[in-house]
């Protein structure tokens, strides 16, 4: 990843490389955004997103490999991330998986492996990366969570334990570093067409919509323009919450 131009401000996405954080990083790039997507992996999709968004502006979107559940690797991504494009104004804590079992027997490997990526992992990054923003004495920070956390789902009691400890994380830290001028949010989507819930056939999606407000299911757009605006001047007073994106399926 080389140093850029454009005086766009900096927005670290992780698991930007598909699903939901490469619709944040499109989104946000869309809107002037110079979006360092992070993931182990690149995609096909991303490498064709990423050369539209660089080629029509007004942001950009790069990639920076990493394996996120590598804690010790945390802190090098940042200094090299801060190296390449300057101070990092936004951070994006979307990389997750969501490894479905019955706790009773599911194997501790698997417990310890969500633990890390979804709960350790985003904690130690921003720990990181608040540190640039308290030196700025500016930033936003969004954990993506999900309607699980307060909804609960059979099979996901473990991947449902880690989405709701991103929101007392949130809402503490919101009160940490608000004196400093970084916002601290979550955003708890609901059931999408993502390769999270690949597994749901149709007829399971059409429960999960009939279950809804709107009788719809809500889209990765519409989450990455929520994202959107708690990073924008509409977002400046707002901290420590959580916007839910469900179609109403909570209401």
């Amino acid at each position: 990843m080389s140093a850029m131009s454009k005086p766009a401000r900096s927005v670290l996405v992780t698991g930007g490389s598909r699903g939901l954080g490469l619709g944040i990083g499109r989104h946000l790039a869309s809107e002037g955004y110079r979006v360092i997507a992070v993931a182990r992996h690149d995609s096909e999709d991303f490498a064709r997103i990423r050369a539209e968004a660089t080629a029509t502006g007004p942001g950009a979107l790069l990639f920076e490999p990493c394996d996120l559940g590598d804690i010790d690797a945390l802190p090098g991504l940042v200094q090299r991330i801060r190296q390449a494009v300057g101070p990092i104004y936004g951070l994006v804590n979307n990389a997750a998986i969501g490894t479905e079992g019955l706790l009773a027997i599911m194997h501790q490997s698997q417990i310890e492996t969500l633990v890390r990526l979804n709960t350790l992992s985003p904690i130690v990054l921003t720990k990181y990366v608040a540190r640039q923003m308290m030196s700025e004495q500016e930033g936003r920070i969004v954990n993506v969570s999900s309607i699980i956390a307060s909804t609960g789902y059979s099979g996901l009691s473990v991947y449902g334990a880690t989405k709701a400890s991103m929101l007392g994380f949130t809402r503490s830290l919101a009160r940490e570093v608000g004196r400093l001028g970084i916002t601290v949010n979550a955003v708890a989507p609901g059931f999408m067409d993502t390769e999270m819930t690949a597994g749901m056939d149709d007829a399971q999606r059409q429960q999960v919509a009939r279950r809804s407000a709107l009788r719809r299911l809500p889209e990765i757009e519409d989450v990455a323009r929520m994202v959107a605006f708690l990073m924008g001047e509409g977002g400046r007073n707002i901290t420590g919450t959580v916007m839910t994106v469900d179609a109403g399926n909570t209401a």
